[in-house]
């Protein structure tokens, strides 16, 4: 393919992507239980059609874990309940050492998370299901990057 045959083929694909709207889950709020390592509730409110807040609050290893995320939805293939979603956040928690890898007292945990996973909303009943994998890092408290934050949700979804 020619260079310029490229620049066209990309513009118009910036082009297609620009004007063409993305329509992603058909609630606005839901909240529900996440199952995990981590496990805890969630809520979830759409600011957009397909950007959404997600909250965390989560008692791993006798400890409690509070943690926010922006996520961007987007259908998943040609499928009207499978979608993919993908965001960045943060945390803060509040930790025993007596279970961790401390030895004594408490400490807080502030870090910068990332998700990614597949959601699905059933069609005839308000439920969404979601499979996701959450890395982190550490910045205050036990620093360091974990892997282990991945889980599966089920939520109850509000103004469909």
């Amino acid at each position: 393919m020619k260079s310029s045959q490229k620049i066209k083929l990309i513009f118009m694909m910036m082009l297609l992507f620009a004007t063409s709207k993305i329509s992603a889950q058909n609630y606005i709020q839901a909240v529900g239980l996440r199952g995990g390592i981590y496990s805890g509730v969630n809520y979830k409110n759409f600011f957009t059609n397909d950007v959404a807040f997600e909250g965390i609050i989560t008692k791993p290893w006798k400890a409690w874990e509070f943690t926010a995320l922006i996520e961007k939805h987007s259908p998943l293939g040609r499928s009207i309940n499978f979608f993919l979603f993908y965001g960045v956040g943060a945390h803060i928690g509040n930790y025993d050492a007596r279970y961790t890898r401390h030895s004594t007292g408490k400490y807080m945990v502030i870090g910068a998370d990332a998700i990614v996973g597949i959601e699905y909303e059933f069609s005839q009943l308000p439920l969404a299901l979601s499979v996701d994998w959450k890395p982190y890092s550490n910045l205050v408290g036990s620093a360091g990057f974990f892997v282990d934050g991945g889980a599966i949700s089920f939520r109850y979804t509000f103004d469909r």
